[in-house]
């Protein structure tokens, strides 16, 4: 059920087994010769679907990437990788699968790297041997000359795989949903709806396969995620041992990819959902302890749903031995401090003191087992909330940070239309916070949501590439490549930075960068 697939195969963005840039500049290069003179950037029919899969977007006072809206105006390119010849371009954001779902790879020269420190070229998984056999729908030919003939059509491609939904014809979508990712990898919502037609064939593997691709492409996809663990769920038999280890594992996959996203709350309260079916409550407190540190949009909501988890089970069936311990200890030091002040002055000669913590825990008070027989739970449940009381208060204030920010961002997807000004200032400003205030791991997140946002704006690629290249040179130079051999193959700006970049860290093809440009 494979014929004619695409797949991805990863390419190292570290530099000791980099390709290096002449491989990848001279196939943006044959790409764009084979496809002739450039198209308008935006559709040139009305009424576009939204690349949440067809769920359209709002009419807005825009700004288009070509208009001068910044001192450096940002231009306008759209992808045009070439549908027949395998390009050393970028479709979006490599995950190395570590756990069976698939996972973001961190670069090697530091702890923290982008998302997607790789790059990911599509070539054929299996020739298609059988093409020639094949019997396409009647009409399909003619939607898809429309596509090719005019790449930057949004609107032809969209209804080229609406027909193909429609026609139910699983080689016809596999060869139109694979074309138009090549081009647009963003669009999260047909990710869905290709996998979703090849799960009505039974083709299990290749629904899986579609959805690791698509996962590649766009991490950050909440709905894609979920899509994907709901699948998993449906499918796998769980009578079977590794197929809980699994889901966790995708879980786990899925947290690590998105779980810093401001809006990934629905993925939260999903894992906690489904460790709550499986019983693991001690599962459940730590998920809890790593969200209630995280600033999401719903952090009150998951305050109240700890609270409610803590108060509705006995502290040893929702914490961990080694949490309980630690709290006997300081209730028993506390105890200790408390008496020892109140009686010294009373205490008569000779007397011996009261019973220290250390004292406790050798005679057998600090066995987790026995431990809830000295101490009041009551006692030790107050303790535990109040320490994540804490937490939740510290969180609270680098959510209110935030607030504001998050409330500007009104098309979190990918689209082909503008967006408005207010928006692109938003993003400017919200990049420049959390460059100035915030971690290293938060300000790369938001970079990937805003190259997703405004991809064919080339000001944020290339903001992105300045902040990367003092952290991470893999990391910058795989930027660069999304860029310029994806999303603005043809925009000039940003191949001359990746030149200079080049240049600059010394690599020995670095003159072919000016040798194409020269000809370009």
């Amino acid at each position: 059920g494979s014929h004619g697939r695409t797949g991805a195969v990863q390419l190292s963005g570290r530099a000791d087994d980099w390709r290096g840039p002449q491989d990848h500049l001279f196939g943006c290069r044959a790409k764009m010769a084979a496809e002739g003179p450039e198209a308008p950037a935006s559709p040139t029919r009305g009424g576009t679907e939204g690349c949440e899969g067809g769920l359209g977007a709002e009419g807005e006072a825009a700004v288009g990437p070509d208009q001068d809206v910044t001192p450096k105006p940002a231009s306008n390119g759209a992808p045009k990788p070439d549908e027949t010849t395998p390009v050393q371009g970028c479709n979006g954001v490599n995950m190395e699968a570590s756990t069976p779902a698939p996972k973001p790879e961190v670069a090697k020269e530091e702890a923290l790297q982008p998302p997607a420190p790789d790059v990911v070229m599509h070539v054929p998984l299996n020739p298609p041997m059988e093409e020639v056999s094949i019997t396409y729908p009647l009409e399909f030919e003619r939607y898809w000359r429309a596509a090719q003939e005019n790449p930057l059509d949004f609107t032809a491609w969209t209804e080229l795989l609406q027909y193909v939904e429609q026609e139910n014809h699983i080689y016809a979508a596999r060869k139109a949903f694979d074309s138009f990712f090549l081009r647009y990898p963003y669009c999260y919502g047909y990710w869905k709806k290709y996998a979703d037609m090849e799960r009505r064939f039974d083709f299990i593997k290749e629904t899986e396969e579609v959805f690791q691709r698509g996962l590649q492409s766009i991490p950050l996809s909440m709905d894609l995620w979920i899509h994907y663990i709901t699948f998993l769920q449906a499918s796998l038999d769980m009578n079977h041992p590794d197929s809980v280890q699994k889901i966790r594992g995708t879980f786990e996959s899925a947290i690590a990819a998105a779980g810093v996203d401001f809006r990934s709350d629905k993925l939260w309260e999903m894992y906690v959902e489904w460790e709550r079916e499986m019983g693991n409550l001690k599962a459940i407190t730590a998920i809890y302890d790593r969200v209630l540190a995280m600033p999401t949009q719903m952090y009150s909501h998951h305050w109240e749903k700890f609270k409610e988890h803590a108060t509705s089970h006995h502290p040893k069936d929702i914490l961990s031995t080694e949490e309980l311990l630690w709290l006997q200890s300081k209730m028993a030091s506390d105890t200790v401090a408390k008496t020892t002040e109140a009686e010294a002055e009373e205490a008569p000669p000779g007397e011996d003191m009261p019973l220290k913590a250390e004292a406790m825990q050798e005679t057998g008070a600090g066995d987790g087992s026995q431990m809830l027989g000295h101490m009041d739970q009551e006692k030790i449940r107050e303790l535990a909330i109040s320490i994540r009381q804490q937490m939740h208060a510290q969180n609270e204030a680098e959510v209110s940070k935030r607030w504001n920010f998050e409330e500007g961002i009104k098309r979190p997807y990918f689209h082909v239309k503008p967006l408005e000004r207010a928006q692109l200032r938003n993003w400017r400003d919200y990049l420049d916070f959390e460059i100035a205030s915030g971690s290293h791991e938060r300000t790369i997140v938001l970079f990937e949501r805003c190259v997703i946002a405004c991809a064919l704006y080339e000001e944020f690629w290339i903001k992105y590439t300045r902040y990367l290249e003092n952290h991470s040179v893999a990391g910058a130079r795989s930027v660069f490549q999304r860029a310029c051999c994806y999303h603005l193959p043809r925009k000039p700006n940003i191949h001359l930075l990746w030149a200079a970049f080049e240049e600059r860290q010394g690599t020995p093809a670095a003159p072919a960068f000016w040798m194409f440009l020269s000809i370009w």
